[in-house]
């Protein structure tokens, strides 16, 4: 009787999970993003790049999706919240009298700095950078905009500065353009037809 009822929880929260992973998911064949081949950086990054080599510098073996968890869900979905709530929305412009200006912000920032903490944070927790991506998108007004990508066996997943709800790539309203390889944090690689440039980028180097 005990035994039969702990399978039926255990069942029960499986399903939960599922239900709740599934919900921020398209259909599973558009679940996860194209990635093309190896294209520009956008000029932000590279100068990120420029004064924080080490964030730049990782590399490794490709080793798939990570394995998502429900307690793993819940915490990337609290970080998201934590940290979209603890930064105020702020410009480059007003912040440091300049244009795409990425850095790790500190109680302000934009898109981009949103982003790059979330990384930080992410992964602390232990999950490689090779399935934490940021990733460059257009918006349906046009405008260029930064987000993260948590790549996972369920799906890609993006983490917004816009909204609190981690969602699949595919119930977004935007445009994939590129985002950083999985094999090298400091390169940079296409998305579908994204093939148009709508932020500052550098050629990639040979």
């Amino acid at each position: 009787m005990r035994k039969g009822k702990g399978a039926g929880l255990l069942a029960g929260l499986a399903a939960g999970f599922a239900v709740t992973i599934t919900s921020g998911m398209g259909a599973a064949a558009s679940s996860n993003m194209w990635t093309g081949s190896t294209t520009s950086q956008p000029i932000g990054h590279y100068e990120f790049c420029v004064a924080n080599p080490a964030e730049c510098d990782v590399k490794s073996r490709d080793k798939g999706p990570f394995l998502l968890t429900s307690q793993i869900w819940q915490r990337v979905t609290e970080i998201n919240r934590q940290i979209n709530r603890a930064i105020a929305p702020m410009n480059d412009v007003d912040l440091y009298g300049r244009e795409e200006l990425w850095t790790f912000p500190s109680g302000a920032g934009d898109c981009e700095d949103y982003v790059l903490e979330k990384q930080r944070s992410l992964a602390a927790m232990g999950i490689p950078y090779s399935d934490l991506l940021i990733t460059v998108v257009r918006k349906p007004d046009g405008e260029g905009h930064a987000v993260l990508t948590f790549r996972t066996d369920h799906g890609d997943f993006i983490l917004d500065n816009l909204r609190d709800e981690v969602r699949s790539w595919a119930q977004t309203p935007y445009r994939f353009l590129k985002r950083q390889s999985s094999v090298h944090s400091g390169r940079w690689v296409s998305l579908r037809s994204g093939n148009e440039i709508f932020v500052g980028s550098v050629e990639p180097s040979r």
